[in-house]
């Protein structure tokens, strides 16, 4: 009987690891295809800019010579115009990352106290979002240019009378006018389905226990939705630091290059001054370690607030 014990045991162990193993060929072959893409589109794509950065690649060129880390060195000594476009690259995304979270918590608390036209509100704050931002763009330049002028005429609306595109220090805000136009809505909605989420009873228990809107909001809300403060966040920082379409619409850079973020600079680099791919695949190289630096910095903080909280 022991004997038997120990072969039907035997037996069993065996037979769960062909199981194990069968189920581990099914996932690989269900995440090959997604695996092969990310591969292909995306690793050997970054692994060709790292090598080209090292090189003085232009297609202008039948030869390239490889320079090391020259065009590094280029980019942060010799080139003030790729430092100010970092610099302002860095201040718009501390901006809207600020910004737009705010803007959109605070939207969803408003909407989430309606009562049947939740819905409605819900509906005309994200329509925004359904727009690309190019075309966002292209209806904000005609606003700017055509249609506050027009209004600054109005008693009390004098103050519409700006460089709104011309202006170097107002072009930077009306870029931020129509990023945050276009991407709160969506923002909104994952915080309400959040704040959706959030048990009914521990906000009645905080009221008891004489607990104010602002408290209730930083000690039972705001640590309930902690996820999805995460997700908006890191969508944000990503979002924000991929900014080109708006601003090559909007401003085209200028005036001169008072508003030319980073991936602006990378693209004049590549496809304006000389075709100097090498080198503008350096500055791309430099853009993306400081993107996952940064990234890994929000994670880590988020992912510890969440814990905490």
């Amino acid at each position: 009987m022991a004997q038997f014990t120990r072969y039907h045991k035997k037996h069993r162990s065996m037979m769960e690891k062909i199981s194990d193993q069968r189920n581990v060929k099914y996932l690989l072959l269900f995440v090959m295809p997604a695996f092969l893409f990310y591969v292909v589109f995306l690793l050997v794509p970054i692994l060709g800019a790292f090598y080209y950065s090292l090189t003085d690649w232009s297609p202008v060129r039948p030869n390239y010579n490889f320079v090391g880390l020259n065009n590094y060195v280029r980019a942060f000594t010799q080139d003030p115009q790729f430092i100010n476009s970092l610099l302002l690259t860095l201040r718009y995304t501390a901006f809207v990352f600020v910004l737009q979270n705010v803007f959109a918590l605070g939207l969803a608390l408003m909407i989430e106290t309606r009562g049947r036209s939740k819905a409605f509100f819900r509906t005309i704050f994200f329509l925004p979002n359904m727009l690309s931002l190019v075309i966002s763009s292209l209806m904000f330049r005609f606003i700017f240019t055509n249609v506050f002028p027009e209004l600054s005429e109005r008693p009390f609306l004098g103050f519409l009378e700006q460089g709104w595109l011309g202006n170097p220090s107002v072009a930077f805000y009306s870029i931020l006018i129509v990023v945050l136009w276009n991407g709160v809505g969506y923002m909104m909605v994952i915080y309400l389905a959040a704040l959706q989420g959030v048990p009914q009873s521990l906000i009645e228990a905080a009221m008891i226990d004489g607990a104010g809107g602002a408290k209730r909001l930083f000690k039972v809300t705001i640590p309930m939705i902690m996820p999805a403060l995460t997700i908006c966040s890191f969508l944000t920082l990503i979002r924000s630091f991929q900014i080109f379409d708006v601003v090559f619409r909007l401003t085209g850079g200028g005036p001169g290059r008072a508003t030319q973020v980073i991936a602006m600079n990378i693209y004049e680099e590549a496809f304006s001054n000389n075709f100097l791919f090498g080198y503008a695949n350096a500055k791309a190289m430099i853009f993306f370690g400081i993107i996952l630096v940064i990234t890994l910095i929000q994670t880590f903080v988020m992912k510890r607030l969440e814990v905490e909280s």
